[in-house]
């Protein structure tokens, strides 16, 4: 037997949180980029699983909290990033992480 692929052997776009901290929160002007391969521009984008808005571009500033991806022509759905609007949150860095890091939290409210 064997498993399909994404369409075309296409990478899974991510998404890049400016600020880098995660969850992001909708006070710090928060921007997402949607990077990975296909047709720069032209990025289709989700909150919470449903498609959003009439944004085509690669980049926006979120409004609303939610949960958001995107896609890429010929490419599958890149990994959640959440957005609150909560009282109190605990951030760490956006970048990735191995066991032994030193880690720094932030406590926002």
């Amino acid at each position: 037997g064997w498993c399909p692929l994404s369409p075309a052997g296409a990478q899974t776009p991510q998404l890049l949180v400016e600020p880098p901290w995660r969850p992001a929160v909708l006070w710090d002007r928060v921007t997402l980029t949607c990077q990975g391969s296909g047709t720069a521009g032209a990025s289709t984008w989700y909150k919470d699983g449903q498609r959003w808005g009439q944004q085509e571009s690669d980049y926006f500033t979120v409004t609303e909290s939610g949960t958001y991806q995107c896609k890429r022509p010929g490419s599958g759905l890149s990994p959640p990033v959440r957005v609150l609007i909560d009282r109190l949150v605990l951030q760490v860095s956006a970048q990735a992480l191995l066991e032994g890091d030193t880690v720094t939290l932030r406590c926002r409210g």
